[in-house]
């Protein structure tokens, strides 16, 4: 057998595999543990998983030879109307028809990646009013089918004469749609009284609360966590960078308070993003060792607070292994499991009766995933809705080895393309 016909065949039935269909049969997929299974999937839940080869397709088929099998990543703390303005000449617009435009390219971005929900953070209040929220939801309803998009109302002011109009505003918010009440207290010349406030509104309303926080001031936290505790349907906060930069006692302490509150914590191993200037991550072994649910985001994605950025969880994931000295499969579970019981999201595992939210990528352990991966193909709600492909190539040389090929090398090359060498799928 040559080299050639042992690298895994393109996937087939991708046109099949992209429509809306009642059945998708992904076959030939290896699992976390080593396992080689299929998956067959129907009504957005996967239906059964065997052995390979041992389903039969109902429907639109295909081969996921030489992909590692995952529960798809969400992205749990992105920053949508600001997304994809570095480059903007001059300020950043905040026209309705250009937030939407950045807020669905952003999100595409993220789905390619295989984010297959998103909850962005969104500014209200100012000059743009609610003007910025009705653009991502508009977004949002231009999405349906791609990923879930779920947006925080962010106020600026909350408290005195001046929070009174934030208030209104917060309210109306989720009258329009906002499916989180959120925040940077930190900003507020009363941040324990903003906490309150928007408590408050999110007992009213029976709405989850996501509150962006440096978490540099313990007796905040402290505060915080008293007020957070019991609240349905959750707490989180995040970055919370802040807590790296305390002694590790009062540190620890603040951890304990969050963990026995039941606060969720989600970091961003970029770094800093959208109200502080301040950069760094959260300390994740001493979040993690205190009992707090830790999930991990991306943050600004090119915008004024950082100009570049990736929109992809599994960098989110690699940072946290790489930097954070997490296992791979735990700093996965952030970017995954615990970010999707962060969003309120249902629990997705690669076996029957959980949703069919997936992501495949060229691999075969979890820790090569992390480190390269650049072939993917995404699944929401049982269907394709993403596929990216790539091919690396070499020149002849004694370096090269002897590597595998994807395709026969041809005789003669075309004018102006690379020299012709052995070709690897990424």
């Amino acid at each position: 057998m040559s080299a050639d016909s042992k690298q895994p065949q393109p996937p087939d039935d991708w046109a099949a595999a992209t429509a809306d269909s009642t059945s998708l049969l992904l076959s030939n997929a290896r699992l976390t543990d080593g396992r080689t299974v299929d998956v067959r999937m129907g009504g957005g839940r996967i239906e059964a998983v065997g052995t390979a080869g041992s389903l039969t397709a109902l429907g639109a088929r295909v081969d996921l030879s030489g992909y590692l099998l995952l529960p798809a990543p969400a992205e749990p703390h992105a920053h949508s109307d600001t997304a994809l303005s570095a480059d903007s000449p001059g300020p950043a617009s905040y026209a309705p028809e250009e937030v939407q435009r950045r807020a669905t390219e952003a999100a595409l971005l993220q789905l390619g990646h295989g984010a297959t929900a998103l909850r962005a953070h969104v500014r209200i209040g100012d000059v743009q009013g609610l003007g910025t929220l009705e653009a991502v939801l508009q977004a949002r309803r231009s999405l349906r089918g791609l990923t879930d998009l779920t947006t925080v109302a962010v106020p600026r002011l909350l408290t005195g004469a001046a929070g009174t109009d934030g208030l209104a505003m917060l309210r109306d918010a989720v009258k329009m749609g906002a499916g989180v009440v959120g925040g940077c207290p930190d900003l507020d010349p009363d941040p324990a009284g903003y906490v309150e406030a928007v408590l408050e509104v999110a007992a009213e309303q029976g709405c989850p609360v996501d509150l962006h926080t440096d978490g540099d001031d313990p007796a905040r936290l402290a505060r915080l966590a008293a007020m957070a505790g019991g609240l349905r349907p959750g707490v989180t906060i995040g970055p919370c960078a802040g807590l790296s930069r305390l002694p590790s006692e009062v540190a620890r302490r603040a951890a304990d308070q969050l963990a026995a509150a039941g606060v969720t914590v989600v970091c961003l191993p970029q770094g800093g993003c959208g109200a502080t200037e301040l950069r760094g991550a959260a300390p994740v072994r001493l979040l993690r060792a205190a009992g707090v649910r830790l999930a991990a985001g991306g943050g600004a994605l090119r915008d004024v607070s950082n100009p570049v950025g990736r929109g992809d969880p599994l960098e989110a994931a690699y940072l946290l292994a790489s930097l954070g000295g997490l296992p791979a499969e735990d700093a996965y579970g952030a970017v995954s499991a615990t970010a999707r019981t962060a969003m309120g999201l249902p629990e997705v595992r690669v076996e029957a009766g959980f949703p069919a939210e997936l992501l495949a990528v060229r691999g075969e352990r979890l820790s090569g995933v992390l480190s390269l991966a650049y072939s993917r193909i995404v699944v929401h709600r049982g269907r394709v809705v993403a596929r990216t492909s790539a091919v690396r190539e070499y020149c002849d040389s004694a370096a090269a080895l002897d590597l595998p090929r994807q395709a026969a090398r041809p005789e003669r090359p075309e004018p102006g393309s690379p020299p012709a060498g052995p070709v690897v799928r990424s």
